[in-house]
């Protein structure tokens, strides 16, 4: 079924030229005038000047950007999470990609928040997912879903700082199936199926953390030396 899929996608993608979110031209899912706007942070220093306020929230070590989510960048989360426009996942996953090579950061396997399944089935696929494996591709690193959220939860957009941390709360945890585990060229100790591993989040849009946050506590409780977070966009 998933080989049909995506045989259809391949024929319609064909029939129906993608049209950039940007400008409106067709041609590539974001036209090369438009593009630059996803790297708009490419050349900024990593991480918090010396002397300021760090709001990375614990337990995550790095918080990483690609752009504002503004613009050309709103409009193409948006069609790609709620207009189907999966071919948006290339250039959101190769932005990711450039800033993560660029910043010197690292990683041994990069892992999608997930939404949550029932959204995920009527959506029929998971926005972070899509841009995850681009940028593992990109990076030469492995993609491994390995969380879900155990249940839903109120979009975050709608909450305060306070009550999106309280929302998501407990609301993931590592696939109890056989799911859990990376891929299994990744060479991993027995103390733990993390055990030693540095774990990058994928995420479309983060604003205050707080779901990333939620995330890497299960990642690190199954062992995780350390868990970095990067993201297209940034709403403050």
């Amino acid at each position: 079924m998933r080989t049909l899929g995506r045989l259809a996608n391949q024929v319609l993608d064909a029939a129906l030229p993608a049209r950039c979110p940007g400008c409106g031209a067709e041609g590539p899912p974001l036209c090369a005038a438009c593009a630059p706007a996803l790297d708009a942070r490419l050349d900024l220093p990593a991480g918090i000047a010396i002397g300021l306020p760090s709001d990375v929230p614990a337990p995550l070590l790095q918080l990483e950007w690609c752009a504002p989510f503004t613009g050309v960048v709103r409009t193409a989360l948006h069609e790609l999470k709620y207009s189907g426009e999966q071919r948006l996942a290339g250039p959101l996953g190769a932005a990711i990609a450039r800033r993560w090579r660029q910043v010197g950061a690292g990683g041994d396997v990069l892992v999608p928040v997930p939404v949550h399944a029932d959204r995920r089935r009527r959506r029929g696929y998971d926005q972070a997912e899509l841009i995850a494996r681009v940028a593992a591709a990109d990076l030469n690193l492995p993609c491994a879903s390995i969380l879900e959220r155990t249940r839903a939860t109120i979009a975050q957009f709608d909450l305060d700082r306070a009550a999106r941390a309280v929302n998501v709360t407990g609301a993931f945890r590592l696939k109890i199936d056989g799911g859990a585990a990376p891929p299994e060229h990744i060479d991993r100790p027995p103390a733990g199926p993390l055990a030693g591993r540095w774990i990058v989040l994928i995420d479309d849009v983060v604003t205050t953390g707080a779901s990333l946050a939620a995330c890497a506590v299960p990642l690190i409780e199954a062992g995780a030396v350390g868990v970095s977070a990067i993201t297209v966009a940034r709403e403050r």
